[in-house]
């Protein structure tokens, strides 16, 4: 399962407590979680004041942006201008290939 910066947002030091849901199922079922370093660059912010957030990417694989040419082309493909969505398309896509 692949995760966008949306679930991952705090208010203040408080993870979304559906986040922590989505790890306990995900992780009770075997399921591999993943997002990507331009996602965690949305939610980052204070590392002091984020020890919650750092705790809940343990449970995370993060995918480098690597494929940055692989994104410009799904950009110009479908007429879009959002990277980290885009990236988040190509890592979907992806996830588990060798």
């Amino acid at each position: 399962m692949i995760v966008d910066a949306g679930p991952f947002i705090v208010d203040g030091e408080q993870v979304n407590s559906r986040l922590w849901a989505l790890i306990k199922r995900a992780t009770g079922r075997g399921d591999d979680l993943h997002t990507t370093h331009p996602v965690l660059a949305q939610v980052w912010r204070d590392p002091t004041r984020q020890a919650n957030l750092a705790r809940a990417l343990r449970s995370f694989d993060i995918h480098p942006l690597d494929e940055s040419r692989s994104v410009g082309r799904r950009l110009a493909a479908t007429g879009t201008s959002d990277v980290v969505d885009a990236h988040l398309t190509l890592e979907v896509k992806c996830a588990g290939c060798s």
